[in-house]
């Protein structure tokens, strides 16, 4: 693939988008990030930064904010990019019920801003750019059968969940009424070493290191019942990768098809450092949410069928490769 083929990844910093860059940058795009001018050039993105010499052009980042339209008009208009990746959102469900209102404005309304740039501007062209919306699993919410596939109904269960229905709902509008290449992968819970700390699988490992290092005592969690579907964020951004090579858009759910409890997060985290989680967890009602989600699992059929993409790497597996990464992290800091 030539150096021609171009892609702009919104919410480059982030964990999906990190391991998107790599993806794209070794089949030969030239990838260009948006970053808001209040972000931070996260870990992540640094060692992208570094292995690529930014002066060749294959890596460009730009500011941007999915709550500006004109700042999406412009760099559509600048970059003309093939592919445009929206990976951009206030991500984390809990702290939805807290910012419910700046939730809905990038995570719902940012999708129709980009939608409505990228149609304006293939009027305006004649070229088609070809679209993935991330789409969530938290978008079932309240669900009505097990496992969860691409027909099965929404009961979104927070502001997050709520958000994305709307950017999931709006992407299948510009899809169906302006004839747009416009995707959504219906992800499940997807997790690395690259996880942000605030969310319970990195709160979990990063404890289970910290613990066996002796640099804390105790992790506080809420829901240790709650089941979600779990994989690895390296083997999902494939499958939105493979989304937009098909010559038909379509959504499609992409999961492992098997669910653990936070509990069993715990023993496995705990277990790798040879430590018993019962001793060292416990619950807090603060950390719940004010409408819980009980079980979340996938039926990713359909994306196995027609991408020919399926999980690589196993739940307890991903778990030890995140402690790993966490013990070299709290050692560090145990030496400093």
């Amino acid at each position: 693939m030539s150096l021609s083929r171009r892609a702009l990844i919104t919410g480059i910093t982030g964990q999906d988008g990190s391991y998107l860059a790599e993806l794209l940058l070794s089949k030969g795009y030239e990838v260009h990030g948006m970053l808001r001018r209040t972000s931070n050039l996260s870990t992540r993105i640094h060692g992208l930064l570094d292995r690529y010499d930014q002066s060749d052009g294959r890596l460009q980042l730009h500011y941007g904010d999915m709550a500006d339209t004109m700042s999406l008009v412009r760099l559509i208009r600048n970059i003309q990019p093939h592919e445009i990746y929206n990976l951009a959102a206030q991500s984390h469900v809990r702290i939805s019920f807290e910012q419910p209102d700046y939730t809905s404005e990038i995570s719902g309304l940012g999708v129709l801003r980009i939608l409505e740039a990228i149609h304006e501007f293939q009027q305006q062209s004649g070229t088609e750019i070809r679209f993935y919306q991330a789409s969530s699993s938290e978008m079932f919410g309240n669900v009505s059968e097990t496992p969860q596939q691409e027909t099965t109904p929404f009961a979104p269960r927070s502001p997050y969940g709520v958000a994305k229905l709307y950017g999931h709902w709006i992407t299948v509008n510009y899809r169906e009424s302006y004839g747009l290449h416009a995707s959504s992968g219906i992800l499940f819970n997807h997790e690395s070493p690259r996880r942000g700390e605030n969310f319970v699988t990195r709160k979990v490992t990063r404890a289970a290191a910290r613990i066996k290092l002796g640099l804390q005592n105790k992790v506080v969690l809420g829901n240790l019942e709650s089941q979600r579907d779990w994989g690895f964020a390296g083997d999902f951004v494939y499958a939105m990768w493979l989304m937009l090579q098909q010559d038909n858009p379509a959504d499609y759910v992409i999961a492992t098809g098997v669910s653990h409890s936070v509990r069993e997060l715990c023993e496995y985290a705990f277990d790798h450092v040879g430590l018993d989680y019962h001793d060292y967890v416990e619950h807090d009602i603060q950390f719940e949410r004010p409408a819980e989600v009980d079980t979340l699992t996938g039926d990713a059929t359909k994306a196995r069928e027609a991408l020919g993409w399926k999980p690589t790497l196993s739940f307890q597996d991903l778990i030890a490769m995140m402690v790993e990464s966490d013990l070299k992290i709290a050692n560090n800091e145990h030496n400093i």
